[in-house]
């Protein structure tokens, strides 16, 4: 048979054209073959100790080596979750980004919009699957609403976002070129925020209900944030012209080495009544960069608003992916939601985010000790 001519089936998929590979993976996988004893990784950020190699907090370790034992004590199933996933680790998600202070002391939120139900999440598949949730949620609701809805990013932004943006159906046409941006990294200096360009970019171009995807901290591809008193102006400008902030948080206490500052543009903006939507991941903070566990939220002006918000996100989730992983989840509410947990996280962030720091010092010192020219003209 095996040489005989077949007549049964139809070459259905040869028409399927290879699509291009994305950049960060490509580079990833280039890593991965070189064989060069002397090769250094600076493809995808992923944290790495002094020998680097991947780093688990000892932390998640101890929350691992503690669910083993609440398997055998049935405190722990691999049973399907619910739609939103745990309830438990959204309010403690929502509460890190807007409360951390109660966390620390192991009391209960006294965050007025997230204690009385005025705000929406899901549990989601790290930051990339909380984003393509929202988004799919504005498609659903927003945008049909009104069709003439756009998004804008900053310029530029993480090389996802478009993909993530029109997958969602949210680029019109289905054309990434036609996605709005405003300025964000000065052209001339390359290193500096354009402020003025973003000002004056949200005062005159977006409309009223049109979303604005910002950066919570460390602003991804850049590192460049704006100031506090900066982000004042753009809540003032973004309240007047009655734009919708759509926060990106991938970073909080991994950049600064404070949940608080970390988080201060986004609680600023809550605040000052703020309805917006929050994107959050744990796979830098906790490096639980391959157990995809994040979590996807809608503040809203009231609870009723935010239980027909909720019915939304369940739906967009249901058909996507039915309902989301338990593992990640376990390990964060083991941090989350206990202060002594807690504490060793934020003391373990600390030193991570530090080191990063001496290491960046360490080598500006020794590219300018060697005279070596920077890519922009500029000094280091």
């Amino acid at each position: 048979m095996a040489n005989e001519e077949k007549t049964g089936g139809s070459d259905v998929f040869s028409v399927v054209e290879a699509s291009p590979p994305d950049a960060i993976f490509a580079v990833k996988n280039a890593y991965a073959k070189d064989t060069d004893a002397n090769k250094v990784n600076l493809g995808i950020g992923a944290y790495r100790d002094e020998n680097g190699k991947p780093y688990v907090l000892n932390v998640v370790r101890k929350a691992e080596e503690f669910l083993v034992t609440r398997y055998e004590k049935g405190g722990v199933s691999k049973e399907y979750q619910k739609i939103p996933g745990d309830a438990e680790f959204v309010r403690l998600s929502q509460t890190l980004m807007l409360d951390p202070a109660s966390l620390r002391s192991g009391t209960q939120t006294k965050y007025e919009r997230v204690a009385n139900g005025s705000m929406a999440g899901i549990q989601s598949l790290s930051g990339t699957g909380a984003l393509r949730v929202l988004f799919n949620f504005i498609k659903n609701t927003l945008a049909k609403k009104n069709p003439n809805l756009r998004i804008f990013m900053s310029n530029p932004t993480w090389g996802n976002h478009k993909k993530i943006i029109r997958d969602a159906g949210l680029a019109p046409n289905g054309d990434m070129k036609q996605i709005n941006t405003y300025p964000y990294i000065d052209t001339k200096t390359k290193t500096s925020l354009d402020f003025d360009g973003m000002i004056e970019c949200l005062k005159t171009k977006p409309n009223a209900g049109d979303v604005i995807l910002l950066h919570a901290c460390a602003h991804n591809p850049t590192g460049v944030d704006p100031s506090d008193k900066q982000w004042e102006q753009i809540r003032a400008i973004m309240k007047e012209r009655k734009l919708v902030p759509f926060f990106d948080c991938a970073y909080q206490g991994f950049s600064s080495g404070s949940l608080e500052k970390d988080a201060s543009a986004v609680r600023a903006f809550a605040d000052d009544g703020f309805d917006f939507l929050l994107a959050q991941s744990y796979a830098k903070n906790l490096g639980l960069y391959g157990e995809r566990i994040g979590c996807a939220s809608i503040m809203c002006q009231s609870p009723e608003i935010a239980k027909k918000v909720q019915s939304q996100l369940n739906g967009v989730v249901r058909p996507m992916y039915s309902n989301p992983p338990r593992h990640g989840m376990e390990i964060v509410k083991f941090v989350l939601a206990d202060k002594a947990n807690f504490a060793s996280w934020e003391d373990e962030l600390k030193k991570m985010s530090g080191r990063i720091n001496e290491m960046r010092s360490a080598l500006r010192k020794q590219l300018e000790e060697d005279k070596v020219k920077s890519p922009t003209g500029t000094d280091w």
